[in-house]
């Protein structure tokens, strides 16, 4: 019979998603066949699947780390937030509705069967399906008719094994008062733990993994030390945004405004790794740096939204200043719609405003359709020398004379805008820096050097580092063990 086994963490951003992702590529390489599951995920970083929908980017990674394609039946429900209090349903990878938070509550029972279908179909076809969790289950109070977590592990009779980051500091606090308010149901349920994100002498944790155990009677299966590789693996919340980084010596400096509805932000991932690029985020409240060489308007869940945060920001006078000074801006799906002439959205398809005035850089109008764009692509630089791959997930169609210039091609068709300059572009395109020939191009226009790797070559790489340590530094024989266990 398939094993599965399902890791959820003691709050958000603990690294659930990237240790799925390694334990699928260390269990892969001992000759498994696996399959990443998420049952619900929330997130504006979405990706395409095998059969054209939308999936969150992180199971993406996962199914890479798996060497399968990636199918919308590995996250049956993803959440798009459009707003503070309101989300986009899609089930399946299509469009299923959208809905406020307190009324998604009361829903979640109904999209139960979307995720027990999907995730059936997948045990099917492996020797062990990995689960990844949302959130924590310690959040109770969000319980009742949970898909998630503990709701999806008792109805799907998976095993379960917690996550706590001991970076963020309380991880023994965080792991034994998981177990005090887990109702003794869930808890049952609960195999062991794993502590993430360990510095130092791992030796000097052991009495704290003795008291763990001895509190919870849960198995430790490790601790699983600062791995730098991950750093080169995409991420899945924006809250890693707000991290503070290195600062760089790259010779060129690229800012990107931190949208408050950011979406598919690791467009930008292969240019951070870039040595000769200084990539910046820039926090709301901060302005846009006058030394940058380029800005990136990326993508948003929410265009016209953002495009009123962006004028509350100033950001808009920042720009202004840059392209005056002859900066180039580069706009990114959402971000190539706010450098238009104006936005419209008839049918609220983003929310309740139904016009806006775009930045005004190129001669462009976008209009918001219910029916979304959803492709993986292939295309090339117009002179059809250097190609890219690469995806679309949006709602706009756009028109204007700004058209007739392009700034890429898919396919032979040409797709975006570009001004006559040079300095202005935008494409719907996502993923375009992630082809090593199409980044080392656009860097050298910028005065930048590429070493013209592809970017999912530094991934593979970043995977198998990943794996190696889990198995130098976990108990993945004892994972395999338990994982069986509710069967």
């Amino acid at each position: 019979m398939t094993k599965t086994l399902m890791l959820q963490g003691t709050g958000s951003d603990v690294g659930k998603s990237v240790l799925v992702a390694g334990l699928a590529r260390a269990y892969v390489r001992r000759g498994l066949r696996v399959q990443p599951f998420k049952p619900q995920n929330m997130s504006n970083n979405a990706a395409v699947a095998k059969e054209g929908g939308e999936i969150g980017r992180a199971q993406w990674l996962q199914a890479l780390a798996c060497g399968v394609p990636p199918s919308v039946h590995m996250n049956p429900v993803l959440l798009k937030p459009q707003s503070d209090v309101g989300a986009q349903i899609v089930v399946h990878g299509k469009f299923y509705g959208t809905a406020e938070a307190a009324d998604y509550q009361n829903r979640k029972r109904d999209l139960l069967s979307a995720v027990m279908s999907s995730f059936n179909r997948l045990t099917a076809d492996a020797d062990i399906v990995l689960v990844e969790g949302a959130g924590s289950p310690a959040e109770i109070n969000l319980r009742a008719g949970d898909i998630a977590n503990m709701g999806f592990a008792l109805s799907a009779n998976v095993p379960v094994v917690l996550v706590g980051d001991i970076d963020r500091g309380g991880v023994i606090a965080s792991l034994v008062g998981t177990h005090a308010v887990l109702s003794g149901e869930d808890r049952q349920m609960v195999k062991g733990f794993i502590i993430n994100k360990f510095r130092g002498d791992v030796s000097l944790f052991d009495e704290g993994l003795l008291e763990i155990e001895r509190r919870t009677q849960w198995a430790g299966f490790g601790v699983l030390p600062w791995v730098k590789a991950v750093a080169d693996l995409p991420a899945e919340d924006a809250v890693t945004l707000e991290k503070p980084r290195a600062p760089s010596k790259g010779v060129v400096k690229i800012a990107v405004p931190m949208l408050s509805h950011i979406a598919n932000f690791d467009d930008v991932d292969p240019l951070r790794t870039e040595v000769s690029v200084d990539l910046q985020f820039v926090p709301p409240g901060r302005a846009l740096p006058g030394n940058a060489d380029l800005v990136i308007l990326p993508g948003t869940k929410a265009t016209i939204a953002d495009l009123a945060f962006f004028r509350t920001q100033g950001w808009d006078v920042d720009l202004a200043a840059h392209v005056r000074r002859g900066g180039k801006v580069l706009g990114l799906c959402g971000g190539f719609q706010m450098l238009g002439e104006g936005i419209s959205d008839p049918d609220g398809i983003e929310g309740t405003a139904k016009l806006a005035k775009g930045l005004g850089l190129i001669d462009m109008q976008t209009t918001m359709r219910p029916e979304k764009q959803v492709a993986n692509v292939v295309g090339s630089t117009l002179a059809g020398d250097i190609s890219f791959t690469g995806y679309e997930i949006h709602a706009g169609h756009s028109t204007g004379s700004a058209l007739s210039q392009p700034f890429v091609l898919i396919g032979n068709a040409p797709h975006g805008a570009i001004t006559a300059d040079g300095n202005i572009m935008g494409a719907y395109v996502h993923g375009l820096f992630e082809s090593g020939g199409f980044r080392q191009h656009f860097l050298a226009h910028l005065g930048a050097k590429s070493d013209g790797t592809d970017h999912h070559s530094k991934i593979d790489r970043a995977l198998d580092v990943l794996a190696d340590e889990m198995e130098t530094a976990l108990n993945l024989d004892g994972l395999l063990t338990v994982s069986a266990m509710a069967l």
